[in-house]
């Protein structure tokens, strides 16, 4: 797994560490040097001579995911969910046991929220999905599109980060230093248009966590993110 925190100070007298964990899963199957092996009855190829058919072979030999009809996104079979649901029934025990509540946020979010952190998501504001329309309309020829009367107000992105909607909520459930510390974890899928893609290490939509916790002061911020 890989997880990342940062403590960042949003207001005088209020510190937030925000986090995310995004899991990785290794196999060892066809190590380097071996000969072809046979998962599920199935060739893989040595990981020495071709590494990623090697990886791809052997996430197809154990039904691990399969392709999507959606260009980047997979579908995550029961041999590979399993997987996920036992690393996060341990990591969400783990996290809970330090405090930390869990809730869920919104999958979209309007695109002001984004344009106020316009530093935070530059890194990633051109793998961004937006939602213009509510509702699809026939288009007399047996296909579907956009209805014109139906265009929002204000473009939603499909959430690739969760910050900006619970800084949000956090000002609004944040009033005096007797609502903190505040420390809340959300487990969600996010979405990021990635040009190159690859089961369970970079697709377009991915399972994972993030963490978000505020406090009275830095120096309280940091020892959380640090132990």
């Amino acid at each position: 797994s890989r997880f990342g925190q940062r403590v960042v100070c949003v207001r005088p007298g209020v510190s937030v560490v925000r986090g995310f964990m995004r899991v990785r899963v290794c196999m060892n199957s066809g190590a380097a040097g071996s000969g072809s092996t046979h998962v599920g009855g199935q060739g893989v190829m040595p990981r020495d001579q071709d590494y990623s058919q090697w990886y791809a072979d052997v996430i197809a030999s154990a039904e691990l995911a399969d392709a999507s009809p959606v260009r980047g996104c997979m579908v995550i079979r029961p041999h590979g969910y399993a997987i996920w649901d036992a690393m996060r029934v341990e990591l969400d025990r783990r996290i809970r046991e330090t405090g930390v509540s869990n809730a869920y946020f919104p999958l979209f979010i309007p695109q002001s929220f984004l344009s106020k952190e316009a530093e935070h998501v530059e890194g990633f504001a051109k793998e961004c999905a937006v939602v213009t329309h509510h509702r699809l309309r026939s288009d007399g020829s047996g296909s579907l599109e956009p209805d014109p009367d139906a265009k929002l107000e204000e473009p939603l992105i499909v959430r690739p980060t969760s910050e900006t909607m619970i800084w949000y909520m956090f000002g609004k459930w944040i009033q005096s230093y007797r609502d903190l510390p505040l420390c809340i974890n959300q487990w969600a899928n996010v979405v990021r248009w990635e040009m190159r893609t690859r089961p369970f290490l970079r697709t377009t939509e991915f399972l994972w966590q993030e963490g978000h916790t505020a406090h009275a002061t830095q120096e309280e911020a940091r020892t959380r993110a640090e132990n």
